[in-house]
This record gives C-alpha cells, structure tokens and sequence, in this order.
C-alpha cells in the first residue's frame, strides 16, 4: 500500500467546505486561509490529506482561537517542533485517519510566503510539477507505511526547489 493516492478532483471542494467552517466559526483574528500541500496543486499525487494554512492578525488571537478550533473537531499541538506555528489536526471520527491538518501562522510569516510560493510555482510549471511527483512516488515506494520517513525523504529536494523558487520572486 502507497502512502500516496493519485490526484483527486475532489480535494480543492474538500478545502473549500473546511475554509468555510473554520470562517463561519468566528476565529479571533483570522485574516485568511490558504489551501497548501499537494492536495492544492492540480495532477499532483499526494497524501489523501487537505492541508490548510490559515493565517491570522497576532500570536495572541492566535492563540485565543484555540477553543474555537478544537470545536471544529481538531487536535490542538502547539508549534509542535516550528516556532511560530501552531499546528493542528483532524482525524475522521469513523475510520482514525487524517483528513484535514492546518498549519497556522501569524501573518508576515516568511513560512507563508515559503508554502504559497512553492504552491503557486508547482501549479504554474508542469516540468516542477512532474518532477516532484517523480520524487514523491520515488519516497513514497521506499517508505510505503511511514509518513515521517516519506517526509525526510523528500525534505531535501524540497528545500532546494522552494530555495530556487524564492530566488526567482527576489
């Protein structure tokens, strides 16, 4: 069994329907949400996991949205390993598998500008697109029940393409 699933037509609606629970629940200083992650870029396998990226005004609303958020159903983590972000998770209740994981940032984050710019190039540029599908299926096969050594696997090769990509935007 693969890590990763084929490009799903219905991931960017997923998004939606989450950015719209987490804007209908009144979130103290939620400025925006960004639908990130292989999920947001069209042909890309990927995890079958959305991955959000909100952003909000300060730390403190930040932090303050926390109740708010775990009452939308999600797990609550704290930077968990990244100053700076708060980081949550949603697990579906019926089968224990991730759905939904968000990545929060206070904005003017660098981190913001890192994931919507590697995003928006892996959309603009099929070459980019199809060469880090090569490297996640190259990952994926070698740690085919391991998401964190998927994850170190392809590390490299992301930093590198982000780096040459946030050259480009200089």
């Amino acid at each position: 069994m693969s890590l990763l699933s084929s490009p799903d037509p219905a991931w960017p609606q997923q998004a939606i329907t989450e950015v719209t629970r987490w804007q209908n629940a009144d979130l103290p200083g939620l400025v925006e949400i960004h639908h990130i992650g292989s999920t947001s870029v069209p042909h890309l396998p990927a995890k079958p996991i959305i991955d959000l990226l909100p952003v909000f005004s300060d730390l403190d609303q930040m932090d303050a949205a926390r109740p708010l958020i775990e009452a939308l159903g999600y797990e609550w983590l704290g930077e968990f390993g990244l100053p700076g972000r708060r980081y949550v998770r949603k697990d579906d209740p019926a089968t224990g598998k991730r759905i939904v994981q968000a990545h929060c940032y206070v904005q003017d984050s660098s981190e913001i500008t890192r994931h919507l710019a590697f995003r928006d190039a892996l959309r603009a540029d099929p070459a980019l697109r199809d060469a880090y599908a090569a490297e996640k299926t190259r990952c994926g096969n070698l740690h085919p029940n391991d998401y964190h050594a998927y994850g170190d696997c392809k590390s490299d090769w992301v930093a590198k393409a982000e780096a040459k990509v946030l050259e480009i935007m200089k």
